[in-house]
């Protein structure tokens, strides 16, 4: 599996944690940045490029990091074809997989620890879209949302 993985200055610390526990359990890691801790940094710059890899089709999953995770799912939902959530627990880091089909996991370093933040991003690892037909009937009127785009 073909994992991204991008942080802003909040999330720097514990993007970089997690690569390397990503990389020691055998994924591919593809890392976006931030590559030095600079607290001037913005999370679009690297979250954005991540987000287009996943939703390109060029990465399989990946996981976006800042203070709050609340910033980084905003700017990831803004790429077409992707499908990102903040997640705090483990049923939703699977059911947004196995239902909606979750391509993008958001954390937030100063919302989650190191310990939990592995174990969430490892259940959305592990977890696979169901592919159910009232989950591809919903996911539809998603993708139709997409294509209208935002009023001028």
């Amino acid at each position: 599996m073909r994992i991204g993985i991008a942080a802003d200055h909040g999330g720097f610390t514990m993007k970089e944690r997690m690569a390397a526990a990503l990389l020691a359990s055998g994924y591919e890691i593809k890392d976006f940045g931030a590559k030095e801790l600079d607290p001037d940094d913005d999370y679009p710059d690297f979250v954005v490029p991540l987000a287009e890899a996943v939703g390109e089709g060029l990465l399989d999953r990946g996981i976006a990091f800042c203070s709050s995770g609340v910033g980084a799912s905003i700017a990831a939902n803004k790429v077409f074809g992707v499908r990102a959530a903040l997640v705090h627990d483990d049923y939703s880091a699977h059911q947004g997989v196995e239902h909606d089909d979750m391509n993008i996991l958001c954390l937030g370093s100063l919302v989650v620890g190191y310990a939990q933040a592995w174990e969430l991003v490892r259940t959305f690892l592990g977890a696979t879209f169901s592919g159910a037909e009232r989950h591809r009937r919903r996911l539809a009127k998603v993708a139709a949302l997409e294509r209208r785009g935002a009023p001028l």
